[in-house]
């Protein structure tokens, strides 16, 4: 048996440092829990140089992807800290097998063992 406090210590800490990255970066959206939507950084709105758009462009698109990274594990982490409170934590999402040990203490967030930790990319969100 998995003793979860530890693990559940460790994904809280993560959720907040992660929650408040996303913050940085974008918005919650309200009426879907698991997504989070970019919005621009602050800019100057006086300047027409085209260099200037390119930035923009280019930092949006940075934004987009960091987050969309951050979300992904955010994601993880609160699916993580569900399956404590239910009583699944720590079973392989495909073989139902026990994930290793060192495996959540590296990752307490896996929702695969090392034999599944290829497939676990075609796990739906």
């Amino acid at each position: 048996m998995i003793d979860t406090s530890a693990h559940k210590t460790k994904l809280e800490t993560e959720l907040a440092q992660i929650t408040a990255d996303l913050n940085d970066l974008g918005i919650h959206n309200p009426h879907v829990k698991e997504d989070w939507v970019a919005t621009p950084q602050d800019v100057d709105t006086q300047e027409a140089d085209e260099n200037v758009g390119a930035d923009r462009a280019e930092d949006w698109l940075e934004r987009t992807a960091t987050l969309a990274a951050l979300e992904t594990r955010y994601n993880n982490i609160t699916r993580a800290l569900e399956k404590i409170e239910k009583g699944t934590y720590g079973i392989c999402e495909i073989g139902q097998e026990e994930i290793e040990a060192d495996r959540l203490e590296a990752n307490p967030s896996a929702r695969t063992c090392k034999a599944h930790i290829n497939d676990e990319q075609d796990l739906p969100a």
